[in-house]
C-alpha cells in the first residue's frame, strides 16, 4: 500500500511538470482527443490501462496485477523489451522534412503528411519513429505505420532532479490475452504517452493522451 501511495505521488508530480511545459495558447491546434483514455470504455481493459498510464490516474485497479517487462537496453534512438516470451522494440531516425508534406496555419506547422501530429507540435520535428517491433512467443505482431507515423520527438527518458528515469514499460494481462507496450516521451516541445494495446497476438488499438494536465 506504501509503494502505491509514493507511485501515485511520483505519477501526478510528472503531470503538474508536464502542465508546466503547456502550449502557447494562441497556437491553431488541429489535433484531436478521439484516441484518449478519457473516452476509451472498454471496462476491462480501461482499468488495465489505468494501471499504468498517466490519464489513467485515479481510477481503481483491476484485481489480477499485470506482469510487467521492463527496458532491457535504451539509448537514443531505441528501446527494446524482452522477457516473458516477448520482445519489443521502438526505434527513432532523423526527421527528414523533404520526405513529408507539411502544412502551417500561419507561422505553425498543424499538419504532417495531411494528419495532426504529436511532439514538438507547432515546429519541425527532430525526430520520428522509423519502427515498432513487437514478438509474442516467436510470432511477429505487424504494428501497422499509421499507429506511430505522427509522433514525432520522442525520448525514452527524462531528466528527474538531474536523475534519468523512464516509464515504459511492456504490460501483461493475465486475462484476455492482452499485451501492451505503453511509452511516455517528456520535453518541453510537447508531451505524450501512446499504448499500443495487442490482443490474441495482433494489433487492437492505441491509447493517446497529450499535454497531460
Amino acid at each position: 500500500m506504501k509503494n502505491a501511495k509514493q507511485f501515485l505521488v511520483f505519477l501526478v508530480a510528472i503531470l503538474l511538470t508536464a502542465h508546466s511545459f503547456a502550449q502557447n495558447d494562441d497556437m491553431p491546434d488541429s489535433r484531436r482527443k478521439t484516441e484518449s483514455f478519457e473516452r476509451f470504455h472498454t471496462m476491462d481493459v480501461r482499468a488495465e490501462l489505468a494501471t499504468f498510464t498517466l490519464a489513467g490516474i485515479g481510477e481503481g485497479a483491476p484485481t489480477t496485477p499485470l506482469e510487467k517487462v521492463p527496458y532491457t537496453s535504451i539509448g537514443k534512438d531505441s528501446i527494446v523489451f524482452e522477457g516473458k516470451g516477448i520482445k519489443a522494440e521502438v526505434k527513432t531516425a532523423p526527421f527528414d522534412p523533404a520526405k513529408h508534406k507539411l502544412n502551417y496555419d500561419d507561422k505553425y506547422l498543424v499538419r504532417i503528411d495531411r494528419r495532426p501530429y504529436y511532439g514538438n507540435y507547432g515546429k519541425v520535428p527532430k525526430t520520428e519513429i522509423s519502427s515498432v517491433t513487437m514478438i509474442i512467443r516467436g510470432d511477429t505482431v505487424a504494428i501497422p505505420t499509421l499507429a506511430y507515423s505522427d509522433l514525432f520527438n520522442l525520448h525514452f527518458t527524462y531528466q528527474d532532479k538531474g536523475v534519468e528515469r523512464t516509464t515504459n514499460a511492456v504490460y501483461i494481462s493475465q486475462v484476455g490475452q492482452r499485451v501492451y507496450l505503453y511509452l511516455y516521451s517528456k520535453n518541453r516541445t510537447g508531451s505524450y504517452e501512446v499504448t499500443w494495446i495487442i490482443q490474441d497476438r495482433r494489433y487492437l488499438r492505441r491509447i493517446l493522451d497529450y499535454d497531460l494536465m
